[in-house]
């Protein structure tokens, strides 16, 4: 299993606003903290904006007022053929630590936690890179309208809403072999657009989990750092801001996630 390598929430200060350059390890600073991460949110992902994004997946993220939750988004990888491995609390010595998420060319350890949308706790079934092209798969993948490389494989998986690794109640999964392999490969670090994502949610008060209550009213955007109109995304039980009503269903895309739901095969 790879060190501990956590990344320093922005409100201390990190800005990350060049382009990531690649390293053989994420250079992160720590933070703990004594109070786990709220259970993940359930929501249904925005149709992806154009060819070529990546989901990467909403996590609970850590600042002075609390956890606040940065919504899951559709990004562009910072190279062709990089894929995200989302980051995940871990407990150790009885504090919650911050793994950081990274890129590289293939998917490692992100504590088993079930992000949905093809982030079901181990590897990515969401897709895969193929001659320079993302093939993305349409029984996890929100495509909408937009004409990408598609195929259909039925997933299923549980409904575990945990949102860490160990400590009380949290999962037990460790990296296998291969992961751990993985996790000493070239990494990328979270690209400018991320960063700019993250320190966006960082200043949202309605995503503090002490004001939603575990229920984000933009559980997810169809872009980076977007967080209100049609293209946001509340969590179930939530309502977007500026709606009275339910939250809109986003288009062609009927599996609400990160709870684990069953995934079905669908076909023209």
């Amino acid at each position: 299993m790879r060190p501990f390598r956590f990344l320093l929430p922005l409100w201390l200060g990190l800005a990350v606003l060049a382009a990531p350059a690649p390293s053989s390890a994420q250079v992160a600073v720590g933070v703990s903290i004594r109070v786990a991460p709220p259970p993940l949110p359930v929501y249904v992902q925005p149709p992806i904006p154009a060819p070529g994004y990546l989901w990467t997946p909403g996590y609970w993220a850590y600042g002075p007022a609390g956890y606040y939750w940065v919504p899951g988004t559709w990004v562009q990888p910072p190279a062709v053929g990089l894929l995200w491995t989302p980051g995940y609390w871990g407990w150790s010595n009885g504090l919650y630590a911050w793994h950081a998420g990274y890129w590289g060319p293939h998917i490692g350890f992100y504590g088993g936690v079930n992000y949905g949308f093809g982030y079901f706790g181990a590897g990515f079934a969401g897709g895969f890179w193929a001659h320079g092209v993302f093939n993305y798969n349409r029984a996890v993948a929100n495509v909408g309208g937009i004409h990408v490389v598609t195929y259909n494989k039925t997933v299923v998986v549980n409904r575990v809403h945990v949102s860490f690794n160990g400590g009380p109640h949290g999962l037990r999964a460790r990296p296998t072999p291969q992961e751990e392999a993985f996790a000493r490969e070239a990494h990328h670090g979270p690209t400018p657009m991320q960063a700019q994502h993250e320190h966006a949610a960082a200043g949202n008060h309605a995503l503090l989990a002490s004001v939603n209550h575990g229920r984000p009213p933009i559980a997810a955007s169809r872009h980076p750092g977007v967080f209100e109109g049609r293209e946001v995304v509340a969590a179930r039980g939530a309502h977007p801001p500026g709606h009275g009503g339910p939250p809109p269903h986003p288009q062609a895309h009927p599996h609400p996630g990160p709870a684990g739901e069953h995934h079905e095969d669908h076909h023209d």
